[in-house]
């Protein structure tokens, strides 16, 4: 019994020793790879309780005091929107704590890039804290959740669209025949799996002898934006009569093939994450042939994408000169990579003060707040999800038309990103 209460002893000395050497190792330039981690492990601990906590929290009377217990799966979307709250408030207080830091002088940029220690014990009390609040405002994170999901979801279509116009240019910037001829391949291997894609989606999602006139309309709509897009990116003239702005004729629109094929391949893809969303026992959701019930490899597979995505659009919005930079910050940081890990020498970092900061660290951390509640409603398949479907991330018709939806919202403000210029050519774009 001592040798046991010794080597535990041991054991827990030598894992806050190892988490103070890795937060202390935490530098200036590496602070947004431990926002990204801390946000992944956010997302660990949702999964694992989704999957566990479940008897647990059966038995805490202010959780489970309803006259009939609800089945399991009320209990493990309860642990996930909960872990989710949690992370919620805590980059949603950072988030205030940043309004206003234009200067690296600022002491809350020390905040914003140290103390690690002080923020996984914060973070980790909220959490804890969450699974002592009542039903009533875990139910109403529920209902804002969807609203900030969504709001999420239009800042990676904003993102992307501004990853794709900025990688046009950077290629025809170089005003090279290769890097036409690259522009030229890429859109074409775009577009072939943009209707290749489309014909899978009719394999798979339009089953003879049934009715599926929704999922047929779904996949003829974005084939529908893929030609538009191809039309208005080769003859720009054409979208100057869509919006009768003739006595513009000697604008140039900044239309390509590269965006509008990339951005249809897209739009395809978010038409067939919404249709593999549909519940399993739908008719038409071709996928249900194969298995009814999902292995834990393959809901693996899925959280591990979505967290890449989730962390990556943060990590980019974060990052983006161009949409989040307060107006005195220079805008050359644009060329930086984003997570930069080289060192500094002390000298460097003591002019660096001085400097304004690349970035807003406040919508920063709303990003992270909005990609929780996302996170949020893909584990819990958006609170709706019954029976065999509620085992699955990001299952039901909610997120099928949010999907759906999302692909929408991608077309329309591309076209607006090509007509913009035209209808308004006094203004920067």
């Amino acid at each position: 019994m001592w040798a046991a209460s010794c080597l535990a002893s041991c054991c827990a000395a030598c894992a806050c020793n190892a988490c103070t050497t890795v937060v202390s190792g935490i530098s200036r330039r590496s602070a947004r790879i431990a926002y990204c981690g801390l946000f992944a492990l956010s997302l660990m601990v949702s999964w694992i309780l989704r999957e566990v906590a479940a008897p647990l929290m059966e038995q805490l009377p202010w959780i489970n005091h309803f006259h009939k217990t609800p089945d399991r799966e009320w209990f493990e979307t309860d642990a996930v929107l909960r872990v989710s709250l949690g992370n919620f408030l805590f980059f949603t207080i950072l988030a205030v704590m940043m309004v206003g830091v234009k200067k690296q002088k600022d002491p809350r940029d020390s905040l914003h890039h140290g103390g690690w220690m002080a923020k996984v014990v914060c973070w980790c009390l909220l959490v804890i804290f969450m699974f002592f609040l009542p039903n009533e405002i875990v139910s109403f994170y529920e209902s804002i959740s969807k609203f900030g999901s969504g709001l999420f979801l239009l800042v990676q279509v904003v993102l992307l669209l501004d990853f794709v116009h900025g990688w046009n240019d950077k290629w025809v910037g170089y005003n090279e025949q290769f890097w036409y001829a690259a522009l030229f391949a890429v859109s074409f291997v775009c577009y072939v799996g943009t209707f290749a894609f489309s014909g899978l989606l009719f394999h798979w999602f339009t089953a003879s002898g049934q009715d599926c006139g929704l999922n047929t309309f779904f996949i003829v709509m974005t084939l529908i934006f893929a030609f538009v897009f191809a039309i208005v990116a080769l003859h720009p003239a054409m979208l100057l009569k869509l919006f009768d702005c003739c006595h513009f004729l000697g604008t140039q629109v900044n239309g390509s093939i590269l965006p509008a094929s990339v951005i249809s391949l897209y739009c395809m893809y978010l038409c067939y994450s919404g249709l593999a969303s549909e519940p399993r026992e739908y008719e038409c959701n071709g996928l249900h042939r194969h298995s009814k019930a999902v292995s834990t490899s393959a809901l693996t597979v899925g959280l591990l994408t979505t967290v890449l995505s989730v962390v990556y659009s943060a990590v980019r919005a974060g990052s983006s000169t161009t949409l989040l930079s307060p107006p005195s910050s220079p805008r050359a940081g644009a060329n930086k990579p984003l997570l930069p890990l080289d060192n500094k020498s002390s000298e460097q970092e003591e002019k660096d003060k001085a400097k304004p900061v690349t970035y807003s660290y406040s919508f920063f951390h709303i990003i992270f707040s909005l990609a929780s509640m996302y996170s949020a409603m893909l584990l819990t398949g958006w609170s709706t999800s019954v029976g065999e479907s509620g085992k699955l991330v990001d299952v039901g018709w909610p997120s099928v038309w949010v999907r759906i939806l999302t692909g929408w919202a991608t077309a329309g403000l591309y076209i607006w990103s090509l007509a913009a210029p035209i209808l308004f050519p006094d203004r920067e774009f």
